[in-house]
């Protein structure tokens, strides 16, 4: 039985450290199924799964464990940019200005409680207790990049006797991550909020913002001013998109094309964004039933599938599909969203096009576009990596402020998730195919996120209790816990009841606030919607660069050896 006891004993090796992991994940997601009061922790309980097993002795070399809580941070925050990315500028308007204000204002109060319970609870002529008190501040808001950066200041402070701050990070850490949750579940009760119907209103929202859904109609043309002029005539004078995909006149249907003369009486099948058909119908003349049978060709429509990567990111303007392969595009579906085809609206590899025409023309845009299945069923890995070396350049980037000995920087989490918001939204200007399946990003993201719980459980639980029991640890748990609740509790409301923001895009915001990938992962359980994901992105990056930045200046301004 000695090899069974190796097994579990001998923490470099790399069967050990693999039963490890193993174990607490396994063990931490099917607690974290149990459900208590209609409420269950998901796969947060992985991080407290991780602090009994460092707790029984049952761990790794603490550099392995640091390299798996880091790659699993910055491939879950990847991951969750990339999803987000096409979607995150458009939501960064007015609400997104809003969002972030509420954020900064909640890291504000998450300092002034700080420096709060610092001077009623502590000694304060002990030159130790305020950075013990930064620690239990980062711990309390489950920042680990602001625990690295306050680590550094401290070590220009105060040298090689830098206070060890990352056990108070420790104490305050668990019921920093359960004091988010019930901060978000409280809110909920507090303003009297009703799931189900916050998922209706994000519904009809994401109606009222489709401005390029598109819409489909008959119409026949009676406005004398358009005899004798060409579509492209109209489609000037009008000023608004829309796509004539076939038209009737004198009993024949064909496909028009930008020269085609429009005459008093013809009828034809226009797809346009829901924002212009009343102006369309306006001018053109009224809806009507059309009779298609006749026409002079056979016409078919096809959705054909974009996976061809050169095709990723010409816009319709460009592909010119009317006047070379005699074919119309009527709309697009992407991420399960109809969107109208307007000439600047570019293609991505994954788009599912509406193709009307000639059958032998549209089997040429299908091959053309792709049209294959089993070329997406591949994640792109090569752009995932490539995004994450991008992004962790871009988070080591020194960022040198007058007065201050240490260079601020973004660090491995805000940093490839500004990369990977940006290649989301951006990466086909550089040829980069960001198309994944919705499974295969979730299951990248989970792993990445049990990971992360799983290290950081497994780190803190190996002095977790000496330090409760022993010194100062259990008012770092009281004051950490006040520390995360009380700005929850005074921003959310207000965040509710003034602002009127969706619970659950609150929810996000404050899971992006506190950076804290359990709370997000509660948030978008509770969601059938993108709306804790997208608010959770809205606030990370700022969020992100604040923590890191008020660490170091709470550290060089206000802790003196």
């Amino acid at each position: 039985m000695d090899w069974l006891t190796s097994l579990f004993t001998n923490t470099t090796s790399v069967a050990h450290i693999a039963l490890l992991y193993a174990v607490v994940i396994s063990v931490g997601v099917y607690l974290g199924k149990i459900k208590v009061g209609g409420v269950s922790l998901g796969v947060t309980f992985v991080l407290f799964a991780g602090i009994l097993a460092g707790h029984v002795g049952f761990t790794a070399p603490v550099d392995i464990l640091t390299f798996i809580q880091d790659f699993g941070l910055i491939l879950f925050v990847f991951m969750i940019g990339l999803q987000v990315g096409p979607g995150f500028f458009e939501s960064f308007g007015t609400a997104g200005i809003k969002l972030n204000g509420l954020a900064a204002t909640m890291i504000l109060l998450n300092i002034l409680v700080m420096f709060g319970c610092y001077f009623i609870f502590f000694d304060t002529t002990d030159h130790t207790t305020l950075p013990m008190m930064v620690g239990t501040l980062y711990g309390a808001v489950t920042n680990t990049p602001g625990l690295g950066a306050a680590n550094e200041a401290l070590g220009s402070v105060y040298g090689d006797q830098a206070p060890q701050i990352a056990s108070a990070y420790a104490c305050a850490y668990p019921l920093g991550v359960l004091g988010i949750i019930g901060a978000i579940i409280l809110i909920r009760y507090l303003c009297k909020v009703r799931l189900e119907k916050e998922e209706e209103e994000l519904t009809s929202q994401e109606g009222a913002k489709a401005t390029q859904k598109p819409h489909h109609m008959h119409l026949e043309v009676t406005n004398k001013y358009l005899e004798g002029k060409t579509l492209l005539q109209v489609h000037d004078f009008l000023n608004r998109d829309f796509v004539c995909s076939r038209i009737l006149h004198d009993g024949h249907v064909s496909i028009p094309n930008r020269n085609t003369v429009f005459h008093l009486g013809d009828q034809m099948y226009i797809v346009c964004s829901e924002a212009d058909y009343e102006a369309i119908v306006a001018f053109i003349g009224p809806v009507v039933e059309v009779d298609w049978a006749k026409q002079d060709q056979p016409l078919v429509s096809k959705r054909i599938l974009v996976t061809n990567p050169s095709i990723n990111g010409k816009s319709f303007g460009q592909m010119h599909f009317s006047s070379v392969y005699g074919v119309n595009v009527t709309r697009v579906t992407r991420h399960g969203m109809d969107l109208f085809a307007s000439p600047s609206l570019p293609l991505q590899v994954g788009d599912r096009i509406m193709v009307v025409g000639p059958e032998d023309a549209v089997d040429r845009v299908a091959n053309k576009m792709g049209n294959s299945i089993k070329r997406l069923d591949a994640p792109n890995i090569a752009t995932i990596f490539v995004g994450i070396i991008m992004g962790i350049i871009f988070g080591s980037l020194p960022i040198a402020i007058p007065g201050m000995p240490v260079p601020l920087k973004l660090g491995i989490a805000g940093g490839p998730l500004i990369i990977a918001i940006l290649i989301g939204r951006y990466g086909y200007k550089i040829k980069l195919v960001t198309y994944t399946t919705t499974s295969a990003n979730m299951m990248l993201r989970e792993i990445g996120l049990v990971l992360f719980l799983a290290s950081v459980g497994i780190k803190a639980g190996a002095n977790f209790y000496d330090t409760v029991v022993e010194g100062d640890g259990l008012l770092y748990v009281l004051t950490g816990f006040l520390i995360t609740i009380i700005p929850i509790l005074i921003v959310g409301p207000v965040a509710r009841m003034k602002f009127k923001f969706n619970y659950f895009t609150i929810a996000g915001m404050v899971s992006g606030t506190y950076t804290d990938p359990p709370a997000l992962a509660y948030s978008n359980s509770i969601c059938s919607k993108e709306a804790p994901a997208v608010g959770y992105s809205t606030v990370y990056p700022l969020s992100m660069f604040l923590r890191i930045l008020t660490a170091q200046l709470i550290v060089l301004f206000f802790c003196q050896s």
